[in-house]
């Protein structure tokens, strides 16, 4: 089992950045992919972002490319989402998840989540 803690969540001006991070613990050897996900009050969550471990290939949600970035530190284990240009609609709960060799098609160990608000 892997452990994900984020940070980095706050409040900021539409237009502005905000950077989350996620470090993981436990078992971070067996980590295949790590992504971003949100969940906005009233909504079901959703992707944004996912970053593999090895190769470092990513992909983004659309409502989100060139916004943002994902990028992740294998010596700290730790992975980023670097938002720029946020808009009010940005505004949820950002969870990081990993996949790990146990079952790398899903997402199964969870963080506890960041709020990020933008206002207009």
């Amino acid at each position: 089992q892997v452990q994900l803690v984020e940070s980095g969540g706050g409040l900021v001006q539409a237009g502005g950045s905000l950077r989350l991070s996620c470090a993981a613990s436990g078992r971070t050897f067996s980590i295949y992919a790590m992504g971003w996900f949100r969940q906005a009050p009233g909504k079901e969550r959703e992707f944004v972002s996912t970053i593999t471990w090895s190769s470092g290939s990513t992909s983004y949600a659309d409502s989100v490319k060139g916004r943002f970035t994902i990028s992740r530190d294998n010596a700290k284990s730790t992975v980023y989402l670097q938002m720029n240009s946020l808009i009010p609609e940005d505004t949820a709960v950002y969870y990081c998840a990993a996949r790990t060799a146990t079952n790398p098609f899903r997402y199964d160990d969870w963080g506890q989540g960041t709020q990020v608000t933008v206002s207009s």
